[in-house]
């Protein structure tokens, strides 16, 4: 059985939804971001970073949601999260994780807590900055969506289309949301509407999209 350690609506969203796709056994423990808990000295022995998610797999512990999210689409291939191993569209599959990793998830990071650029809040430049680099990434994906979508991989579903999905939501409040590009919006409806991401927001608590 797997142990998840999340925080309702953070990074560790993808590999919830993606054990809820799975359909495998198992737990959940919440990390309380409201007492600090993530850097707490037992929740700092399995993950030293202080964030969400870990997953406990066999009694060991990882972290770094893109990588959870293809480790569980390579442990458990009939749940389809990714292209078979080999086929045309794996190289796809490891790019589009890493980019939203890398290129979007990061800079998000920056936005959300200015204390990781080295001051209390930003100055109206760093915002602006951060702002045109989010919104550059998510013009580019959506025109990768109306060239070759629905779904980042073409027609059909795959785990990268959860993670992107994640990323969009947490665009919902900035000055220019994910979904006000209109492929992107497609993409995101499509993804709301699968039981997994109905089932989360049950088990999470969660309402805002």
């Amino acid at each position: 059985m797997y142990t998840l350690y999340y925080s309702p609506g953070t990074a560790s969203m993808v590999v919830h939804l993606a054990l809820l796709e799975i359909g495998c056994p198992y737990r959940l423990e919440k990390v309380d971001f409201s007492t600090d808990a993530q850097h707490s000295p037992e929740y700092l022995r399995i993950n030293p970073r202080g964030q969400v998610p870990t997953l406990v797999i066999d009694g060991k512990a990882h972290f770094e949601s893109a990588a959870l999210l293809m480790l569980l689409a390579e442990r458990h291939p009939e749940a389809r999260l990714a292209p078979p191993v080999g086929g045309e569209q794996r190289a796809a599959w490891y790019q589009w994780n890493v980019f939203f990793s890398n290129s979007l998830a990061a800079t998000y990071r920056y936005w959300f807590y200015a204390p990781d650029l080295g001051a209390a809040e930003h100055t109206p430049l760093q915002r602006l900055a951060l702002q045109q680099r989010i919104e550059s990434a998510w013009e580019m994906v959506d025109a990768h969506l109306q060239a070759h979508g629905p779904y980042m991989l073409g027609s059909e579903f795959y785990g990268v289309d959860l993670l992107a999905t994640m990323l969009m939501r947490w665009a919902r409040n900035m000055p220019r949301p994910a979904t006000e590009w209109p492929a992107l919006r497609q993409l995101a409806g499509l993804v709301r509407a699968r039981p997994s991401w109905q089932k989360l927001y049950e088990l999470e608590g969660l309402t805002e999209w």
